[in-house]
């Protein structure tokens, strides 16, 4: 268990709050009287070291909880650029019955081990909208690989070529950059002078502006992060999580909190594996 001076002052004050009598908890204590309470607390924890233990497990429920509530309002508030920017790149159904969002890197290693996971929801979750957003927060070698990926989007409104694109340089060895992420792109067959041409225009720069000030308004401050339904994820989580998450919100968003079709099925390989958030 670890402690911080600002859970031992909240539950300080908690306790302090309790100890003393009601008629005059509003009144100003005497030096004498702030001394015995101060006593009292600190023997009263010397005798029952576990009232800590408890109290911070339930201030971070309380703080776990808010920031849920957070989140869900923040993805209320900003639903129409999380879920149908015209910015974005959208794979999979694009009129699913739940929507599968991800803030990525192409530097992020967490990303790259994520990715499998996200092409096998693809593949076996035919009602699942999969939207991808550039998150480039590792260094300039990220933004210049998110210009490039936002500009190969330009060109390609079915996803596919961008997927293709996507995988090659996410899954691919070694640093991403401008001329990595350009090689990809001549690679998968994009028309490279109006790629060029596109990176240094209005557009590219937009829609990164966008996905910085949405991460900024969910509160993410790395990759991978993810949006399904209102629940905000900050790390990467195995297929079986994610799985488990939308299996959730179509449950809550069926007549009668029926589920509209089984449990995504945990593939053999991933059977012996598992997120430290399991």
């Amino acid at each position: 268990m670890t402690s911080s001076p600002r859970y031992f002052a909240a539950v300080c004050a908690a306790l302090l709050a309790i100890a003393a009598p009601q008629a005059v908890r509003a009144q100003n204590f005497s030096a004498p009287q702030r001394g015995e309470i101060e006593r009292v607390v600190h023997d009263y924890l010397i005798a029952h070291p576990e009232v800590l233990q408890e109290a911070m497990a339930e201030l971070e429920k309380r703080q776990t909880a808010a920031e849920a509530e957070k989140h869900k309002s923040a993805v209320k508030d900003h639903a129409q650029k999380l879920y149908s920017s015209p910015n974005q790149v959208t794979l999979g159904n694009p009129n699913g019955n739940v929507t599968f969002v991800e803030f990525f890197d192409y530097n992020c290693g967490y990303c790259k081990r994520a990715m499998d996971d996200m092409l096998t929801l693809l593949k076996k979750d035919p009602n699942l909208k999969v939207v991808l957003k550039e998150f480039p927060v590792l260094g300039p070698g990220s933004v210049e690989a998110a210009q490039v990926a936002s500009a190969v989007r330009m060109q390609d409104k079915s996803g596919k070529k961008y997927l293709e694109f996507h995988v090659k340089l996410l899954g691919g060895r070694g640093q991403a950059d401008r001329a990595r992420a350009l090689a990809v792109a001549k690679e998968v067959g994009m028309d490279m002078g109006r790629l060029e041409k596109d990176i240094a225009g209005p557009e590219v720069k937009a829609a990164l502006d966008e996905d910085f000030k949405l991460a900024e308004a969910l509160g993410l401050n790395g990759t991978p992060s993810y949006v399904i339904g209102s629940d905000v994820g900050h790390r990467a989580h195995v297929y079986r999580r994610h799985g488990r998450r939308i299996f959730r919100v179509r449950r809550q968003d069926a007549p009668g909190g029926a589920p509209r079709r089984q449990e995504i099925p945990e593939p053999r390989a991933q059977r012996t594996r598992r997120s430290r958030d399991d």
